[in-house]
């Protein structure tokens, strides 16, 4: 599995996959950080990257002590099915 990177920088968490980038795009606050769209290149469809990017953003979130506003309806989506994430809504 490949490592989920914060670049701060471009305001996005990143996996780099056979070349690829997925990525998680947000905005942050001092306490907050809303997850504003992801994107998976159609050459890495149907893996599970954007599952595995999602738990990667949202386990790095957790260890910052942040709150998460769900915008982008995959992330949203992610949390509502993974229940150990869902302490982690503002």
């Amino acid at each position: 599995m490949s490592e989920v990177r914060d670049n701060p920088e471009k305001h996005q968490f990143e996996m780099i996959v056979d070349g690829h980038i997925a990525l998680a795009a947000y905005r942050l606050t001092p306490d907050t950080i809303t997850f504003t769209h992801t994107e998976v290149p159609k050459e890495l469809g149907g893996r599970g990257i954007g599952s595995q990017l999602a738990k990667g953003a949202l386990d790095q979130v957790r260890k910052r002590g942040m709150k998460v506003v769900p915008l982008c309806p995959f992330i949203k989506a992610y949390i509502e099915k993974h229940a150990e994430y869902q302490d982690l809504l503002k």
